[in-house]
């Protein structure tokens, strides 16, 4: 049978004028695209193993590689087109199925591109965050229904609260590191969010890998997670964090199960996991012990039991067609916040076929959710956290305006930390330390300047949150939360307007 070639992704030129053979690219190339001829003294490259990292470019001393994709293109067909045939041929090579990292990189529409901000004139003065305080505090948790006060004069002074509210957790900006568990990323990785979490005040999320022991000094910052495999779940896992999460779903793959694979379970993730060395970490599609809503809500009040009801129990979901109704019954099922993961979520690795056709966008799934959690009036039984493709602090504002209360960032933590987006972190040989276990790579990743990079985009990020909100005459984030009049649509149809609840530009109040 003749086998169909397939073309590079990527082309490495080398410039021979400037290269010196000192195969630096060579040592760091974790795809063995770079080889040294020991006979030429001269460095050849195998463009067909780039990945399309760009680490050997960046740390080249003398500047003599450039990486680019491959200007090669077929026949033009508007139906089958380069990376379909590619797909085709990788198939019909391997039987197997064909897997990615990262979000879904296909051309659907962002709507945060086509929403625009308000912004103050004469009657509302705009707020000058540099001369006048402006809150972004956060909390997550059920709030009562109304707050009850006892004593104190008329005035209210002196009165005290006799409500007992759940536990909350605080954050010093609306913003989250997502869930993204030790094995599918490095140690090193997970000690930068860690510290960044805990340096500026908010949390980052566990995934389903455990926790490491290395990790536990940051538990008040840690939000641990609960998912169908049950990896690196036990009693002081679960009383080290700051708050639960139920793992039902993620937005790069609805419906499906997780897959580490044994190549990155090494004695330490082995030893976090509680799994055999070596062995594919598979978590199933389902809780084998939740089929309803009734028994989420069993699962919910056990850990909250087994945490003295000391935490908040939440639950992650995918952003799918139903998500609305999904998530009032999570709500009701006693959770103390919902998180949605949108289309655009990233992951280790997920089948192509499903990171690319199955969920929705995210913005439609906040606005949805949001606005059914009014109608049955129990928005205030639950905070909503938002994920999925959330790429600048623009993005994050328009989430809250929508309905969120937070919203946790992934890959943009990544790409903070050096990521690439080469899309090939289930290999386990990711250049930049990140999505690795390979101890010669993972050296790669400074966690104390990652977490330096990461509390860096928080803070730029806030400031920029502030600057917005004082455009707007607003001078705290609870103020902006679910105010679609703060919101505009460009270019959209009537129906996406009237999913997202928001008016087309230039329509007055």
């Amino acid at each position: 049978m003749a086998k169909v070639p397939i073309a590079p992704d990527f082309i490495v030129e080398r410039d021979k004028d400037k290269c010196i053979s000192c195969q630096v690219c060579c040592r760091m190339c974790s795809n063995d695209a770079h080889v040294y001829d020991r006979e030429r003294d001269q460095v050849d490259t195998l463009s067909g193993r780039c990945v399309g990292c760009h680490f050997c470019e960046n740390f080249c001393p003398t500047g003599a590689l450039t990486v680019r994709q491959n200007p090669s293109q077929i026949r033009q067909n508007a139906n089958w087109n380069q990376q379909m045939l590619t797909w085709v041929a990788k198939q019909a090579e391997t039987g197997g199925v064909l897997l990615t990292g990262m979000g879904c990189d296909q051309p659907f529409p962002i709507y945060w591109d086509h929403i625009l901000l308000n912004a103050s004139q004469v009657t509302n003065p705009s707020i000058d965050p540099l001369r006048e305080p402006m809150e972004l505090r956060t909390y997550i948790g059920r709030k009562p229904d109304r707050l009850e006060l006892a004593g104190g004069s008329d005035q209210g002074k002196g009165a005290r609260l006799k409500n007992k509210l759940e536990k909350q957790l605080v954050l010093q900006t609306p913003i989250l590191f997502s869930a993204m568990s030790y094995g599918s990323i490095s140690l090193n990785a997970c000690k930068s969010l860690a510290w960044a979490a805990s340096e500026f005040g908010t949390f980052y999320n566990t995934g389903e890998g455990g926790l490491h022991r290395d990790l536990y000094p940051y538990g008040a910052n840690t939000i641990v997670q609960v998912a169908s495999g049950r990896f690196g779940v036990h009693m002081e896992y679960l009383k080290a964090g700051a708050a639960i999460e139920i793992k039902i779903g993620q937005g790069a793959k609805p419906g499906i199960g997780g897959h580490l694979p044994g190549e990155k379970v090494d004695e330490e993730v082995s030893r976090t996991r509680m799994i055999p060395v070596g062995t594919d970490a598979l978590s199933p599609a389902p809780h084998h012990d939740i089929y309803s809503i009734e028994d989420l809500r069993q699962l919910i009040y056990a850990l909250k039991e087994a945490t003295r009801y000391e935490k908040p129990v939440g639950v992650k979901i995918s952003a799918v067609h139903n998500v609305a109704p999904i998530a009032t019954g999570v709500v009701r099922a006693g959770a103390d916040f919902v998180t949605i993961d949108g289309l655009r979520g990233g992951t280790g690795a997920a089948p192509t076929v499903i990171r690319n056709n199955v969920g929705i966008p995210i913005e439609l799934a906040i606005a949805a959710v949001d606005s059914r959690l009014r109608q049955e009036g129990i928005r205030n039984h639950a905070s909503v956290i938002a994920a999925g493709g959330f790429r600048t602090s623009g993005d994050i504002i328009k989430a809250i305006a929508l309905g969120a209360d937070a919203v946790y960032i992934g890959t943009a933590a990544l790409v903070a930390l050096g990521c690439h987006l080469c899309q090939r972190c289930y290999t386990g040989k990711c250049n930049w330390g990140i999505a690795t276990q390979d101890p010669f790579l993972t050296k790669r990743l400074n966690p104390t300047i990652g977490a330096r990079r990461l509390v860096n985009l928080l803070r730029a990020w806030s400031l920029e949150i502030k600057e917005m909100m004082g455009g707007m005459g607003i001078n705290a984030i609870e103020s902006l939360r679910g105010n679609r009049e703060a919101l505009r649509g460009v270019g959209l149809s009537d129906t996406e307007l009237k999913i997202l609840g928001i008016k087309p530009a230039g329509e007055a109040w």
